[in-house]
This record gives structure tokens, sequence and C-alpha cells, in this order.
């Protein structure tokens, strides 16, 4: 039959089997072809879910085009539908178009001083990073801490406490990210994952969980130190213009001692759980002082370009903590009769370091401008973002409407609201968004209710910010977890393991000291 194969009626042919490298093909280029359209149906979803909002949603007319335009913003933050800072640039043109706010009042939120505070802060941890100023630090750190026997808790105090430090004046994006290196580059002598005995695999993943959640603790403590705090102080400006601005040594009067205290509490868990009495006999063959000094020899002396960075870096410091410091002792800030921000001094050293030469090659100067295309702009137009829709939100009047959502905060007891407000705030974080977008969207709420019950706004608007920190139980929650994960030496259980009784712990220091030291640093009555 001409070498031709039938079925079993014997008349009709049967097609030909495709060789594997065919069905190969053809699976891939159908698995090509779902991901396109499950992306298009994302892309898709996002208008069709705010038109649904648009039509069944009764409310006042400016109240329910700006629900519309959040659901169709957060609906692609949440799917990633389009890239993230694509989807930051969208209530440009949004709001706008839906009558809610003029394009010069949104195009303003892209770049206000909070923003320029921000962008001062990267262009400053890229010069940090470049010259290796955080490992020098850090070996420092490790050298002190590590003790002679070695001390297995006392070295992961010194990680901890490094990672702390470091988010404290820089994104907790950038301190996640050049912390993780360093912290991992302990581990180098240690047998790889796989080989190793459960006391060393135990301690190298509580190395890499010092950084993941040491961060976005140390970021609590200063105003620059995460998104968060500076969406609160801008929104805290635009609401109510004629209080008392949250300055820089205002938050830390307060933020500092309650990271600290998160920060001993992460430290206790992570020891109980990941740092047993026999780690010090399992690890000595592999880490010791003696070669945490060698990598630290092998920096060589500090150059001229990082003597500068670090002056550069204690300068800023110095200018933000004195720029307001009380009422009774106005700071330098006073000279200019409050139209310097700090966001004006974080980009006036930034400035610097594209003047104060390198003295390497002549002519080279500390920074320059290529070295700036590593700035994240994908974060300061999710900043500006969150600015234009907490604007559009208070300004549409959603937030009256939205604030009988939280009303049962309303019937809370006083010393049950901070932690009501914290615990909502950090769920709602955890299950939903990322913690910038939550801020963003709860803060407003928290305002009109307060307002409502007769408070402080910043006694329920603090807390409900800050515990948007507290994303501590699922891997994507914050960019530090996800950093983390790329190691491969953390798992799921882990994050959860640690996660659960921190976030208690982080919420029980924030009752604590909200209604006591937060009312004396904000002056809440």
């Amino acid at each position: 039959m001409n070498g031709e194969h039938y079925c079993c009626d014997g008349k009709s042919p049967l097609l030909p089997l495709k060789k594997p490298v065919e069905r190969s093909k053809s699976v891939a280029l159908g698995v090509k072809s779902i991901v396109r359209h499950k992306n298009l149906l994302c892309v898709m979803l996002g208008p069709i879910l705010s038109l649904g909002v648009y039509l069944a949603v009764d409310a006042p007319a400016k109240s329910r085009n700006m629900l519309a335009v959040m659901t169709w913003i957060f609906t692609w933050w949440v799917t990633e539908a389009v890239p993230l800072p694509v989807t930051s640039m969208c209530p440009l043109f949004l709001l706008p178009f839906f009558g809610i706010a003029s394009a010069d009042s949104v195009a303003h939120s892209y770049m206000d001083d909070v923003i320029s505070l921000v962008l001062g802060s990267f262009i400053l941890a890229l010069a940090v990073q470049r010259y290796n100023v955080h490992r020098r630090f850090a070996f420092n750190v490790a050298v002190v801490f590590c003790g002679d026997p070695l001390s297995p808790p006392l070295l992961i105090l010194g990680l901890c406490a490094t990672s702390f430090f470091v988010s404290m004046w820089m994104h907790n994006v950038a301190a996640a990210v050049m912390m993780m290196p360093v912290a991992t580059a302990i581990l180098q002598p240690l047998p790889p994952p796989g080989q190793q005995c459960e006391v060393v695999d135990k301690f190298c993943r509580a190395v890499v969980l010092t950084v993941v959640y040491g961060t976005p603790i140390g970021g609590m403590s200063t105003l620059t130190g995460t998104g968060v705090n500076l969406i609160l102080a801008g929104m805290w400006k635009s609401l109510v213009p004629g209080a008392k601005p949250i300055c820089f040594s205002t938050w830390f009067f307060f933020g500092f001692p309650a990271a600290l205290l998160i920060l001993f509490s992460f430290w206790c868990i992570l020891c109980f759980l990941y740092v047993p009495k026999a780690s010090a006999s399992a690890l000595s063959s592999y880490l010791d002082k003696a070669r945490l000094k060698k990598d630290l020899h092998d920096l060589g002396p500090m150059s001229f370009a990082e003597k500068m960075v670090l002056c550069a870096f204690g300068l800023l410091i110095v200018l933000w903590m004195t720029r307001r410091i009380t009422d009774d002792i106005p700071g330098w800030g006073a000279l200019f009769q409050g139209r310097v921000g700090d966001g004006s001094v974080s980009i006036m050293i930034a400035v610097l370091l594209f003047i104060i030469p390198k003295k390497k090659q002549g002519g080279e100067k500390l920074m320059d401008w290529k070295e700036c295309e590593k700035v994240p702009w994908n974060l300061i137009l999710l900043l500006g973002a969150g600015f234009a829709l907490a604007e559009g939100v208070q300004s549409s009047g959603l937030a009256q409407v939205l604030s009988g959502g939280l009303g049962f905060l309303q019937n809370a007891p006083y010393l049950g609201i901070v932690p009501a407000v914290s615990t909502t705030s950090s769920v709602i974080t955890e299950l939903i968004t990322s913690n910038d977008a939550t801020a963003t969207l709860v803060t407003p709420l928290l305002y009109d209710i307060a307002n409502t019950m007769g408070l402080h706004p910043l006694l329920l608007m603090l807390p409900g910010a800050v515990a948007t920190e507290f994303a501590f139980w699922l891997p994507a929650s914050t960019p530090s977890n996800v950093v983390g994960f790329a190691t491969g030496r953390i798992r799921v259980h882990d994050i959860l393991k640690v996660g659960v009784p921190l976030k208690i712990a982080a919420i029980a220091v924030l009752s604590l000291l909200m209604p006591t030291l937060g009312a004396v640093a904000f002056g809440i009555h």
C-alpha cells in the first residue's frame, strides 16, 4: 500500500506522527500563545473593571470617577499587566481625563520636595556602592561582633545591625541589594547547600534573613529609609498644610527607638529558631575573626574617593538632623525662612558628588551621569503615582465616602486603636498589594476617620502607614523578601516561621510607643 498507514477501517490514511522536536516546538508555541493571551486579558481587565465601577457605583461623580481610576491602576499593579513604572505614569492622563484634577496639578505630584529627597538619596547610594564603602563598614562590624572564640549569635547581631544601619540612610531596595552580597560572602567558606549539616544550614538561612528583615526594620527609623515614611510625610503636608510638618529629626526621635526594639525582637526570634547552642562548634572550623580581617585587608587602604563619599554621607545626615530640631531650637533652616526642605539638602549633596574630584585621573569626579542610569526610576515614578492618587482621593471626596468601610475602628477602645489600625494595614499589604500602594490608599481614609472620632490624625495615620512595612509573611510582600529568595538559601516556611512572630512583636512595639513616645514626638493630644 505504497508504505502508507491506514486506520482500523482500512480506508482512512493516518496522519504522519510528529517528530519529538516538532512536538516540543508546538508545545512551546502553545505556551507562548497562552502567556500572550493571559497578558492581553490582564491589560483589558484594568479598563473593564474601571468601567464596571463607573457604571455600578452609586456615589458622587468625582468620587466614583476616582474609584474607577484607582481600580484601573491597582489592577495593573497587582497583575503586572504592564511594567510597574508604566502603570505608575497612568495617573498623568487618567486623572485629567476623568475630570478629577488638572494636568499641571497631577504632574506636580511627581516632582515635589519628597521626590527630590529620594532622588538625591539614590545618587548617594550609588556612590556608596561604587566605592565599596558599605562593604568596608560591614566587614568592620562583622570583625567586632564575631567574637573570639566564635559567637554565632553575636555575628548574627552584627549582620542585623549592619543591614539596619545601612537601610536607615537609603531606600530598603538599595540597602537589601547592597547588603545581600556582603552577608552571603561570609558564607563562602561554608559547604555548599545540600552538603551541610542541619546546624550549618540553619545558620546560613539566618544570615540571609538578617538582610531580608533587617532592611525594612532599619528603614522605619529615618524619614528617608523607606518610601512609606515619605508618603506619610507628603500626605500630612498636603492634607494639613498649616500643621507642623514631619521633618527628619521629628521622625527619628520616634522611629529610631521603635525600630531598635523591633530589631532586638527580631534578633531574639532568629537566634531561638536558627542558632542553637551547638552552632559555635559546628561553624568554628569555617568562620573565624582572622578570615574576616583578611577580607577587610583585601579591600586595601581607604582611598580619597571613599573618604569623600563618607564625608558627603555624614554631612547629609548632619544637615538633615539639624535643619529643624524643636520649636524652641529652630535649626539652620530658619535662616532661609523655612524655604529649604530635606529634598533641597539631598540634591545639594548629590550635586557635590559631580564636583568633587576623584584624584585618580585628571578631571574625573566622584560620580558621572552614566552611573545615574542605575537610579531606580521605577520607584521614583511609583512614589509620584502614590502622591497623585492620594491627592485625587482627597480632592474628589472619595476619602470621605470610603472611610465608612473602616468605621469599625470608631468603636475600638482608645488603647485598642493602634493595634487595630496596625493589624489591618499590615494584613492588607500582605494580601493585596505593595506597602507603598497600601499606605497611599489607607492613610487618607485614616485621616478622615480620626477627624470623625475627634482624635489627632497622626494617631491613626502613622501606625497605619508604618505597619505596611510589617509585610513579613509572603515571598513577594516586600522587595527585600524577593532579594532573599533570589539567593536560593531560604524557603517559604522560613518566611512564615520568622514573619508571624515578628509581625506580632512589631505591632506590640508600635502599640506601646505610639500613644507614649509618639505623643511627645509629634505633639499628639
